[in-house]
């Protein structure tokens, strides 16, 4: 699945206009390296995202098409 799909199935970002304009814009890494929309996303990657001053840390646990509001969550996992 193409990372910009990854961030709005699993609502880490909301739309997925959005999560193709973060890669644009160079704050979107994975296994730290910058990535482009397309990069497809495999079990195990860490996803770094820069809002700001803050950044988020999540690895990749599970990949699904669809995800409900519940499910959503389950597809990552948070990283300290």
């Amino acid at each position: 699945m193409r990372i910009d799909k990854y961030l709005k199935v699993s609502r880490l970002i909301k739309r997925r206009t959005v999560a193709n304009e973060a890669c644009d814009g160079e704050r979107i890494s994975v296994n730290g390296r910058q990535v482009k929309a397309s990069y497809q996303v495999k079990l195990g990657d860490v996803i770094e995202i820069a809002y700001g001053q803050r950044t988020l840390k999540v690895e990749v646990t599970e990949i699904t098409e669809t995800a409900t509001k519940d499910s959503a969550a389950a597809m990552y996992r948070e990283i300290v």
